[in-house]
């Protein structure tokens, strides 16, 4: 096998997946932390995010410039990540009383758990910066 083919689309580990426990809240029939399953996305999904949580912003002069929303950015990139439970799921939704994954993600977890769950997001999606750093990398 030849250097360049270590390269080649069928030699790469695709997807990774991983279960996580956000939360020692939800548990099981034993009672046991139900561990929520996580995936890595590409950079188009990723892309997807960033243009999602950017807003043009009217600066001096009028001008529009594109300003990405931080916390909207990450929610959309945990939700993005999270594979179980399903956050789109409607009767989940309902259940708390909200539309939308990302607004789901906010009522269901605590702030650490939140929290926690985007440290595992970013690391699993290959981010070994913190969130500012990330943010700043975006703008550029």
């Amino acid at each position: 096998m030849s250097e360049l083919s270590l390269f080649f689309a069928q030699n790469v580990a695709c997807d990774t997946t991983e279960e996580f426990v956000v939360s020692q809240r939800f548990k099981d029939k034993e009672g046991a932390a139900v561990a929520w399953k996580l995936r890595s996305m590409t950079e188009d999904e990723n892309q997807e995010c960033r243009k999602a949580a950017t807003r043009k912003v009217k600066g001096k002069n009028g001008a529009y410039t594109p300003e990405i929303d931080p916390n909207d950015y990450m929610a959309k990139l945990m939700t993005s990540s999270v594979m179980h439970p399903d956050l789109k799921n409607a009767e989940l939704q309902r259940s708390y009383s909200v539309l939308g994954a990302e607004a789901l993600l906010r009522k269901m977890l605590l702030p650490g758990e939140f929290a926690a769950l985007g440290e595992r997001v970013q690391a699993l999606n290959g981010f070994g910066t913190d969130m500012n750093e990330l943010v700043d990398e975006v703008k550029n």
